[in-house]
């Protein structure tokens, strides 16, 4: 998962006038935007397991069709490549799983006790 921050010039509720806000982007959906002046916030909700399995069904399902192509572009570099990505995959899913389990406990939406 990607998080990305961005700052965009938005109407406050609370200052009453267009001030910049920074908007907080998991993958491609909004999580939060706050005031940067007043610091007032609104939290959206983003159910991150199922972006998570999202993301993954998404990789694994056009990966198929991304070798067919590098297949038909360049049949001795794919061949070539193999070995190499054979071992480095694991540990580039290892590094992706956990930046993805960062993302999840660092925005995960807080559960209210009763």
């Amino acid at each position: 998962m990607k998080v990305k921050k961005m700052e965009a010039g938005l109407y406050c509720l609370g200052c009453k006038e267009e001030v910049n806000h920074e908007v907080t982007y998991i993958n491609d959906d909004i999580k939060s935007i706050s005031c940067l002046q007043c610091g007032r916030t609104k939290e959206l909700k983003l159910d991150l397991k199922k972006e998570f399995y999202k993301e993954i069904y998404e990789r694994i399902s056009t990966k198929p069709t991304r070798i067919t192509k590098e297949y038909k572009e360049d049949l001795s570099h794919l061949l070539l490549s193999l070995p190499v990505r054979a071992i480095r995959k694991p540990y580039q899913l290892l590094k992706d799983v956990n930046s993805s389990r960062k993302v999840m406990q660092t925005y995960k939406s807080k559960k209210k006790i009763k």
